[in-house]
């Protein structure tokens, strides 16, 4: 994990460090295993071809895992993730190599926590975009992690 991130150093249209990987069976039996997901177009090029793919394809909630580790790499411990929604747009074929894409998109405090929204994708290395979506995270705030109205009234107080 990174340094502890804090909501002040990330400003709006700054790009979040990639998550990559090379897709294969290997990965792909692991990622089924772990979600019992052995559905025979991901695991069978001839189930892949019957569904009318060229061989077995990926699956789409293992592009949703990259961007969760890119995310938690990203925000450290102490952030969490609140939102991540995908629009599966294209198949992931077997030996893609995959690249999630993260831009921070608006940043914003509501109910004492302060919120980095974020424009996500998982691109293949023809750099074509296979699922759109969005991203929102909770962060540290060096304001006592607190929302910015909420610290000033806490520090009049604490002068009087």
């Amino acid at each position: 994990m990174s340094a502890k991130l804090h909501y002040e150093d990330v400003e709006v249209n700054q790009e979040i460090p990639s998550f990559v990987r090379k897709t294969d069976f290997m990965s792909w039996n692991r990622f089924a295993a772990v979600n019992d997901e052995f559905v025979y177009v991901h695991m069978d090029d001839e189930a892949g071809k019957a569904a009318g793919q060229g061989a077995a394809f990926g699956m789409g909630n293992l592009r949703w895992a990259y961007l969760l580790n890119a995310l938690r790499d990203w925000i450290g411990e102490e952030g969490e993730i609140r939102e991540l929604a995908l629009q599966f747009r294209a198949i992931n074929h077997k030996y893609d190599v995959l690249r999630t894409h993260a831009v921070v998109t608006e940043k914003k405090q509501e109910n004492g926590e302060h919120l980095v929204v974020l424009e996500v994708n998982v691109w293949n290395q023809n750099d074509e975009k296979t699922a759109p979506g969005r991203a929102v995270v909770s962060l540290p705030s060096r304001n006592w992690g607190l929302s910015s109205s909420l610290d000033k009234s806490i520090r009049a107080v604490d002068r009087r």
